[in-house]
């Protein structure tokens, strides 16, 4: 009996959630055009990959879809309202990283593709942070106020942070796993101390570098090839650029309290009663739940009290 009650609640709960996601992403026009668009697209990506047999594409088209939802599902379980146009952006960001970074190669194609995106992640992050602190912040059940200015640093920190993480993310699935998310930079400078002939912590330069050789055989780089660390670092770089810009429109939102445009397109707030879908949803579904119970006592008040008892004969 116990079971078979967990399992009508875990039901229940589910049945609540999805329909609070039917709510969350309807709740904004243009969001869930984009949403929808993006979807189709890569549902139609998956079945592309599906015909040629790439699986490991058919799991990242999978994982796309998983994080299209996270947007809507993160306002739900926070009780927080993305501004449409930061959710837009998110949406439109998983795509590029996902589908047409990775599936379609723009990685490759294009060499501007990787920074574009890390700037844009700096960005995001440090506005995903500010409203993070800010919302705590003005919350009645902390005891702690800070500054404008203490919280445009935690913004740019956690934004930092994150970037760090990816990074690490990024290094570990080369080292481990073989792949090669630390894309590789073509040199013709190269700088070490380990070529120094005397042996002392001298860098020793080697200029005009045009080839490559390894075991005897030339590659045709056209230069000595780095092996992800420029890389890695400009993806820093891109991201401090992204964290700083937001810190310092989040600083004047917050100091003007409201009154800046740009940065309220991209804070999140708190969601008011009537947009808490989930709530709606478990409330609509027991009043559904008792409107059934009422209507059952009502049928079986209404039998006639002779018919009951026929077993009993």
């Amino acid at each position: 009996m116990n079971r078979d009650r967990k399992g009508k609640q875990k039901n229940g709960w589910l049945r609540n959630l999805s329909a609070a996601l039917h709510m969350e992403l309807r709740e904004h026009r243009s969001s869930f055009i984009v949403y929808f668009t993006l979807r189709f697209l890569v549902i139609v990506m998956l079945v592309l990959q599906l015909f040629n047999r790439n699986y490991e594409n058919v799991f990242l088209c999978g994982l796309t879809l998983l994080l299209l939802v996270i947007p809507s599902l993160v306002q739900i379980t926070f009780k927080v309202e993305l501004p449409t146009m930061l959710e837009i952006i998110i949406l439109v960001f998983i795509f590029a990283a996902e589908i047409l970074g990775e599936i379609s190669e723009f990685y490759l194609m294009f060499p501007f593709w990787d920074t574009v995106l890390h700037t844009i992640n700096g960005f995001l992050a440090a506005a995903i942070g500010f409203s993070l602190v800010d919302l705590l912040n003005r919350s009645e059940k902390t005891v702690f106020n800070l500054s404008p200015l203490f919280l445009a640093i935690v913004a740019f920190c956690f934004s930092m942070t994150i970037g760090v993480i990816w990074e690490f993310f990024e290094f570990g699935m080369d080292t481990l796993i073989g792949y090669d998310m630390q894309k590789d930079t073509v040199l013709h400078t190269i700088r070490s101390v380990t070529l120094d002939p005397a042996g002392r912590n001298v860098p020793y330069v080697i200029k005009g570098i045009t080839e490559t050789a390894v075991n005897g055989q030339e590659l045709g780089l056209g230069g000595y090839l780095d092996i992800g660390l420029i890389d890695t670092m400009q993806d820093l770089i891109v991201n401090f650029i992204g964290a700083a810009v937001f810190s310092v429109l989040g600083f004047f939102f917050v100091k003007n309290r409201g009154r800046g445009r740009v940065a309220g397109s991209f804070i999140p707030r708190r969601k008011t009663a009537d947009r808490d879908f989930l709530k709606i949803a478990m409330e609509t579904a027991a009043e559904q739940e008792n409107g059934d119970g009422e209507v059952g006592d009502l049928l079986s008040a209404e039998k006639p009290e002779g018919k009951i008892p026929d077993q009993e004969e």
